[in-house]
């Protein structure tokens, strides 16, 4: 058996979802990779290849960016290659079909690179048994956060179906394997996409045995946490899946210094005008897409609340305008910007006029909302969101706007009482308090160093051995 060289070059091999929730978090990761000097090879479709931000140029050489060909799915849209791309109501399983298609190709790769070690994402249910078959070291990094695989359960239960819960109301109560005191829970209207989870979509399989799956074919699960924030859920999942656990931290993005832009020249000077701690920083990522009736209740909330909001709005793929409510921009001018393009949001945050973030709950969002010590006033839509809500409001950083348990609807008032609740009124106090305390966690760039210094030294600990 050769002797293993723990700081010989490593080549690692990245394969995130088609999703930029997903592919910007792996890619960051990859640099801390590169930054060790260990080859990275990132694969992904053209398209989102084409749409990534550059490479810092000391790290484009160990870096290579493996273009793989999305096969055409009738139902998909042109040039659809990722989830930003589907219009509202489109589901996800035609590009999970498509995302199957690339099969071939990734296993190619993996045949003729032969990499040390091959990172994945949810999706490829497939690719556990391809790589063990190719003595490759394998793992699951799990984007969304340790609660909400916990949430999952066992693998075998997923990928039987065998867990008990089949209805709705099965899952708007903690799991019976969370054992320590949790508020963990879906409400009914987010609850109903876990029962869609459990059923044989357009892809050939269930998206819980996809998880399955990949859960139990991984040598290990990586995943966005830390042990400084919820640990328990970390153990858990230890319990849950018999593989070891190994938190990559909770990977803050690295704040912005440059100040020359022109789009965050007009942003600032906007920001500059308004009172400390006083503005709601409204976003709601990159691919939750309001119904027309969502946008004019939140628009009428914002403007009820008398505060001043910057609201970073993305246009729907397919439409042609935001249809704001009549008169909505007229009255608000003096106090509010809708803002319809890409918005620099950590420069946003980092601003002393911004008194609370308006926010989806994706796991991003909150990472970056925390760091910068703001408390949160919840909005959440789909997948892990409501978890993420229902943990966030137990640790007292902010509150969720009301919602009709049925149909998840909100009104303007549920939105302009939780605003000024949140950011102006007494009541805030302790939710700024405790955002406060959480941001020397999220925001400790020491710590989360030490978190990408311990998953290096696990890649290059347990990498595969070859004999000779």
């Amino acid at each position: 058996m050769a002797a293993i060289d723990d700081h010989k070059q490593l080549h690692v091999a990245m394969f995130p979802w088609l999703a930029f929730g997903h592919i910007i978090p792996f890619l960051e990761l990859s640099k801390f990779i590169a930054q060790k000097g260990h080859k990275v090879s990132f694969l992904s479709t053209t398209r989102n290849i084409q749409r990534l931000p550059t490479l810092p140029s000391h790290l484009s050489p160990l870096i290579y960016l493996v273009k793989l060909t999305l096969p055409h799915v009738q139902e998909l849209p042109h040039n659809a290659e990722a989830t930003m791309d589907l219009r509202t109501g489109e589901t996800h399983e035609y590009l999970k079909k498509a995302f199957d298609g690339l099969q071939p190709e990734v296993t190619r790769f993996l045949e003729e690179e032969s990499p040390d070690w091959i990172i994945y994402d949810f999706a490829p249910y497939w690719l556990p048994s391809i790589a063990a078959g190719l003595g490759i070291s394998k793992a699951f990094l799990s984007m969304p956060n340790a609660w909400f695989i916990a949430f999952r359960g066992p693998s075998m239960d997923l990928i039987n179906n065998t867990d008990g819960r089949t209805t709705a109301e099965d899952f708007m109560t903690p799991p019976k394997w969370v054992t320590f005191p949790s508020k963990l829970y879906y409400r009914k209207h987010e609850a109903k996409w876990m029962v869609d989870r459990l059923s044989v979509n357009a892809s050939g399989v269930s998206d819980a045995y996809r998880s399955g799956m990949v859960l139990k074919g991984s040598d290990c699960l990586f995943i966005r946490h830390s042990y400084e924030f919820e640990p328990q859920w970390l153990t858990l999942l230890e319990e849950l899946h018999h593989i070891p656990v190994v938190p990559v931290g909770l990977m803050p993005p690295e704040t912005p210094t440059n100040v020359g832009d022109e789009t965050w020249v007009t942003i600032k000077k906007w920001l500059d005008g308004q009172q400390k701690g006083h503005v709601v920083y409204v976003a709601l990522g990159s691919e939750v897409m309001l119904s027309k009736s969502e946008l004019a209740e939140l628009a009428v909330g914002l403007e009820l609340s008398g505060l001043p909001f910057f609201w970073a709005l993305r246009k729907p793929v397919g439409s042609t305008e935001l249809s704001l409510p009549d008169g909505f921009s007229e009255r608000t001018s003096d106090r509010g910007v809708v803002w319809k393009s890409w918005a620099p949001q950590l420069k946003i945050l980092r601003h002393e006029s911004v008194g609370g973030f308006l926010t989806h709950c994706g796991w991003s969002s909150i990472v970056e909302g925390l760091m910068f010590s703001h408390p949160l006033i919840m909005l959440p839509f789909v997948v892990e969101q409501g978890l993420n809500a229902r943990i966030l409001v137990d640790k007292q950083v902010g509150i969720e706007i009301p919602r009709n348990e049925e149909d998840g609807s909100f009104t303007k008032e549920s939105v302009a009482r939780s605003v000024r609740s949140v950011v102006v009124e007494d009541e805030g106090k302790i939710y700024k308090a405790n955002a406060m305390k959480l941001s020397q966690i999220f925001g400790d760039t020491e710590l989360e160093q030490n978190y990408i210094n311990n998953f290096i030294d696990y890649l290059e600990k347990k990498r595969r051995v070859v004999s000779m």
